[in-house]
């Protein structure tokens, strides 16, 4: 879970580093030259321009069928997700008592520590990395999609239901609907972990809806809108896969008794 803190932070600092370094104020058209731009910002841009055409220039609408459409995409990655940190949460108590057994801090019970913790998740086919791989892929699709509202004049100067695409939400409904979704989804991910089984979950319950709802306040509304329809799709993904997911695990558990 650490390396997932770790990994978030570093993501984040990129995508403030790609927001501030790369053209951001520039208008982004098919002439744009570069390799972020020719094959992420433009072909972002262009997908949002087509269905908001499709919708007599909606351009709302059209950032959430594109979200629902990216959602879909990485709907497979999102499933192994929820499978290695359900397979996580079946292995913990097995893990603590191998933490327990090696509890000392010397270099040689810390390998054998390593050792057995490597073996307990290979028995059960368990990559503890696997939950990181949506991260990976998602962030350039977020950072593609934030290059492409600023830099898409059509986009800047639309509105949609109470809100101006291009400036943040002066309401802070977003940042707040982000910020819940974003919770609940959490939530829903921890369910069957004990919070004293890992701590730093309990973290993360916490953290990213605080930091999603802060980006969300000074970020296009555009953005904020893409983390709400994406948060809300994620929770109901994971209510339909998790919940038959827990189900199985509790009738196989009631077999084996």
């Amino acid at each position: 879970m650490r390396k997932k803190i770790f990994l978030l932070a570093t993501l984040i600092g990129l995508l403030a580093l790609l927001s501030g370094c790369t053209e951001i104020n520039e208008p982004i058209t098919s002439e744009s030259e570069g390799f972020w731009n020719s094959y992420f910002v433009y072909p972002m841009s262009w997908v949002i321009t087509y269905f908001a055409d499709m919708f007599n220039e909606n351009y709302g609408l059209s950032i959430v069928i594109v979200t629902i459409i990216i959602r879909l995409i990485l709907l497979p990655l999102n499933v192994k997700q929820l499978k290695s940190s359900k397979a996580m949460q079946d292995i913990q108590p097995e893990l603590k008592e191998i933490q327990q057994k090696y509890s000392s801090k010397d270099a040689n019970t810390q390998q054998k520590l390593q050792q057995e913790t490597m073996a307990l998740f290979q028995k059960h086919g368990v990559n503890p990395l696997a939950g990181c791989l949506p991260i990976f892929v998602q962030m350039p699709i977020l950072i593609a999609f934030y290059h492409a509202i600023r830099r898409t004049e059509a986009i800047q100067t639309h509105h949609f239901l109470w809100f101006e695409l291009g400036s943040p939400d002066p309401f802070y409904i977003l940042p707040l609907v982000a910020g819940a979704a974003t919770f609940l989804q959490q939530k829903l991910m921890m369910a069957g972990n004990p919070a004293g089984q890992n701590p730093q979950m309990m973290v993360m319950l916490y953290v990213m809806p605080i930091m999603i709802t802060v980006f969300a306040m000074f970020f296009p509304s555009a953005l904020a809108l893409y983390w709400v329809v994406g948060n809300i799709f994620m929770v109901a993904q994971t209510l339909f896969i998790r919940k038959p997911m827990m189900n199985n695990s509790n009738g196989n558990g009631g077999e084996k008794k």
